[in-house]
């Protein structure tokens, strides 16, 4: 470095500058990609917690047990038709909706296909299966493009095996469900066609509104009743204002008064 005549000083070496090495633009982008992917996941995680948290078997776990459950979870995908399970396959896992639709259904005595139940969002299904392992009861099938949440049973039973305290729940919350279905199959011996029927519609009711989309054969597969005998007393229902019919369909028009007849003994 050496002072010139006009008072500016020259360098005699060039100003080294430290070396920095170009961006990668590919490690950002991968980077992000994962960043999203992680975000992506938590948020899936989050709404299978809120499904879980709905489920009357999860319910009472509390927020940090769901939490837990939830980040066993994965996604799959089904196309319109596609398979997930048919009747006597291993109770492999445990589902909840993300988004789409599953048809429940069975065989019938004269070879045909006989619907038990329509699951949408947020609807849980195969817990069951996901503790006791054995073969499935029903076909499901997805009618609609879907997005399931699944936890494989051995998860959620190594789950199980590092939180016992949330395993004892679990026993207690099982044994609820037995008392549950105890009182259903005594409401079904004793109670009589009208009272059964209208805590079945109102029961639908809090699921999927006042319109609701079921068969009578179906409606009397839930109350164990003949299609006839359930059509009779729909008729009757009818006649009075408090519903209206369509295939495949029933709109509840005066909810109150079905309410009334579902809360008799």
């Amino acid at each position: 470095m050496a002072a010139q005549t006009d008072g500016s000083i020259r360098l005699d070496c060039p100003l080294k500058v430290p070396y920095a090495a170009p961006i990668r633009f590919e490690s950002v982008a991968t980077l992000a990609v994962r960043i999203l992917d992680g975000i992506s996941a938590m948020s899936k995680q989050s709404e299978f917690a809120v499904i879980l948290g709905l489920n009357p078997l999860f319910a009472n776990l509390g927020a940090e047990a769901i939490n837990k459950i939830a980040a066993l979870c994965h996604t799959q995908q089904l196309a319109p038709k596609e398979v997930l399970f048919q009747k006597g396959d291993s109770g492999d896992a445990l589902y909840g909706i993300r988004r789409g639709q599953i048809r429940i259904e069975t065989g019938t005595s004269g070879g045909g296909q006989l619907t038990l139940n329509f699951l949408g969002s947020g609807d849980l299904f195969g817990e069951i299966a996901a503790l006791d392992g054995q073969p499935r009861t029903a076909d499901a099938t997805a009618e609609e493009q879907t997005e399931l949440f699944v936890i494989r049973r051995e998860d959620f039973l190594g789950f199980l095996e590092r939180e016992p305290a949330i395993a004892v729940k679990f026993i207690t919350l099982l044994c609820q469900r037995v008392r549950w279905i105890s009182e259903r199959m005594e409401e079904a011996v004793l109670l009589p066609l009208p009272v059964r029927l209208a805590r079945r519609l109102c029961a639908l009711a809090i699921d999927f509104g006042s319109d609701i989309h079921i068969s009578q054969e179906q409606l009397g597969i839930y109350v164990g009743a003949a299609r006839e005998t359930v059509n009779r007393q729909l008729q009757e229902w009818r006649r009075q204002g408090i519903l209206e019919m369509g295939r495949n369909r029933i709109s509840l028009i005066k909810m109150n008064k079905l309410s009334i007849e579902a809360r008799r003994e």
